[in-house]
């Protein structure tokens, strides 16, 4: 038997039926689109600059800056440790390099792996090489001569990119890492370099036996002058930590006048054995004689210090040191106070 057609008011009524169904459907996925755009809002671009403040006032930063040219030597390490993008910097650090050239062994590896070209070295600041290197990030300042040659230039430096000086006042390499860090778009990375650090004091204060008496530290410079380093310089400051106590020379000197960037001060021959008749002595030869012939000396070898034995020599590194040095220095008084 054949079968009938469905009459008209049925096969109407199922045409409805699957229009209406692909209209919900649509209409579905209409108010699904909508709910997704609205719970994903618009992500506004991330800020290309920062202002930070400096002893000139407001600079205006890269966040986070991709070529940086280096002023001073002694602050390039910061940078290195940061693991921020350096094109050029000065190379000299005091008692390390000199006008030859060359990068220092802390970091020199880190500067030839980056392809970091090195600032022509001289009594004033070549403007033109600094310019060449094309930075969108310009540090200088810290101490020594490349500060003052980064100060006297600032302007001519500011029309070429942003400039960040650290303070010469500046001493403590904690708070020139930090400075650094700060204007480089790092400061992110400096409490897992500070707590190595402190890690590092740890575990050299719990291996080492400490000298008795109180410590003198001696500066070696080429003009055979003798020079002492304050209990506040960078150096004494560090080793405090550990239980060395530096000795009031300062005050056994008269309150003299800091040389310098104030981590030093002269003594004529004359008050030496009295200012530095401490039972322990640091030497810090920077550019003038080692320790052993400091000891041949008669000015040195009747003192305390050297009739005793207790006086031991650190590298020119540990004088004003940057992270890596005061890492370097303190596995060195680990060895050799252990």
């Amino acid at each position: 038997m054949m079968k009938s057609t469905p009459p008209l008011a049925i096969r109407s009524w199922r045409r409805f039926v699957a229009i209406a169904g692909l209209l919900i459907v649509a209409l579905v996925a209409m108010i699904g689109c909508s709910s997704d755009s609205n719970d994903e809002p618009t992500k506004a671009a991330e800020p290309t600059t920062r202002v930070i403040e400096t002893e000139k006032g407001s600079v205006t930063v890269p966040a986070s800056a991709e070529r940086i040219v280096v002023l001073s030597g002694g602050l390039a390490g910061y940078l290195y440790a940061l693991d921020a993008p350096v094109v050029a910097t000065d190379t000299r650090v005091l008692g390390v390099t000199n006008l030859d050239g060359g990068f220092p062994p802390a970091w020199a590896d880190a500067a030839k792996a980056q392809g970091t070209k090195e600032l022509p070295a001289g009594e004033q600041l070549n403007i033109e090489a600094v310019a060449a290197a094309e930075p969108d990030l310009i540090i200088g300042g810290g101490q020594g001569i490349t500060s003052v040659q980064s100060e006297e230039l600032y302007d001519q430096l500011t029309a070429i990119a942003p400039t960040v000086l650290v303070p010469k006042t500046v001493a403590a390499w904690d708070k020139q890492l930090e400075i650094v860090a700060d204007a480089a778009g790092r400061s992110d990375q400096v409490p897992a370099l500070m707590s190595a650090y402190e890690d590092k004091v740890k575990e050299v204060k719990g291996k080492i036996k400490v000298p008795e008496g109180n410590v003198v530290y001696f500066l070696s410079v080429s003009s055979n002058k003798p020079y002492l380093v304050p209990p506040t310089a960078a150096l004494p400051a560090m080793l405090a930590e550990l239980g060395f106590k530096a000795d009031d020379v300062m005050a056994k000197a008269g309150n003299p006048q800091l040389f310098g960037s104030g981590d030093s001060f002269e003594v004529s021959p004359e008050l030496l054995s009295q200012v530095a008749d401490a039972p322990v002595a640091f030497v810090i030869p920077v550019s003038g004689r080692p320790m052993a012939e400091l000891a041949t000396d008669p000015l040195y070898s009747q003192l305390p210090s050297f009739k005793a034995g207790t006086t031991f020599e650190l590298p020119a590194s540990s004088y004003r040191p940057d992270y890596d040095g005061a890492m370097a220095t303190l596995d060195l008084i680990g060895q050799t106070f252990a």
